[in-house]
């Protein structure tokens, strides 16, 4: 078995690891979520990038995924919001059209779209409530 190792705290950071270590694991995580948004930071250790060398070869460039699709899989309890969310991130579908994408989730909202496009429209739609699934 592991011995664990004492971790000094320096004085003016005490009271706030206090604060934390008073948090629940749910509390936590929602705290940590906040940070990574927040600062545009992950608190997941980087991963080593790309693949080691094989004996006398070159590892092969991994090629770096450039369109996504964005699609909608469930509208939540706030059906309404979510519609108006699928308006604004497609401004040429009517009301009736927004309301029979959501009402046929789960559904494609966005097709072969830039990263930073899905992302903002991931964000709408969550924010209204809708659960989304990024490919």
């Amino acid at each position: 078995m592991e011995e664990k190792t004492e971790v000094v705290v320096p004085a003016k950071f005490k009271e706030l690891v206090e604060k934390i270590e008073n948090l629940s694991v749910l509390d936590l995580s929602e705290l940590v979520k906040v940070l990574e948004d927040k600062f545009g930071v992950s608190a997941v250790a980087p991963m080593m990038m790309g693949a080691m060398p094989v004996a006398g070869g070159a590892a092969e460039p991994v090629e770096e995924k450039t369109s996504f699709d964005l699609i909608i899989t469930s509208a939540g309890a706030a059906k309404i919001g979510v519609i108006k969310a699928v308006r604004e991130i497609k401004p040429d579908l009517g009301l009736k059209e927004a309301k029979d994408l959501v009402d046929a989730a789960p559904k494609e909202v966005l097709k072969g779209a830039k990263k930073e496009e899905v992302e903002a429209a991931k964000a709408k739609l969550e924010a209204a409530g809708a659960t989304v699934e990024v490919k």
